[in-house]
Formats: C-alpha cells, structure tokens, sequence
C-alpha cells in the first residue's frame, strides 16, 4: 500500500492510497470515526481503473497527520497482540 498526499491545511488531510486492502483501511477508518478530536473521516473508492481511493481526515482539535499516526499506531499494536497470541496458541 502506498500513501500519497494529495491535500493538507490545518484541520485537514486528504491522501490517496494507492493498492488499497479494505482489511487495513477498514479498521484505519474506524479506529480514526472513534478519535474525539476527528470530526469526519471520508473513504472514497471510485472506479478502480480510473482513480485511486482518497481518505479524507478532518480534526476539530490537533493536527490531522497527528490523528492518523495516532490510529495507526492503534491498530499496529492490535495487529501484534493478535499475532502474538496466535503464535503462542499455535506452537
């Protein structure tokens, strides 16, 4: 997955993401609607051949960038314990 800014002010981002897997942009949207500081989060896939699917993050409080980091960092510790408790089950 690769990310590419597209639009930035100061209570605002909007990044295109290129080679999208729904099951990291899924949790990404949801961890990012349950951040009290997000007013809006906007996924858009358009048709896959003509435009890459853009997310749209708006903040009332803090930086946008900081939202995103923030739910990233949520959700890669999530993937890890997930990982790990399955590592331990299966040995």
């Amino acid at each position: 997955m690769q990310l590419e800014l597209i639009e930035k002010d100061k209570d605002s981002i909007r990044i295109m993401i290129k080679d999208a897997d729904m099951t990291l942009i899924s949790p990404l949207v949801t961890e990012l609607l349950e951040d009290d500081a997000v007013s809006e989060v906007k996924y858009t896939a358009a048709h896959p051949d003509l435009e890459f699917p853009t997310l749209l993050v708006r903040v009332r409080t803090g930086k946008p960038q900081t939202a995103l980091k923030r739910a990233s960092k949520t959700i890669a510790g999530e993937f890890k314990e997930t990982r790990e408790k399955l590592e331990k089950d299966l040995k």
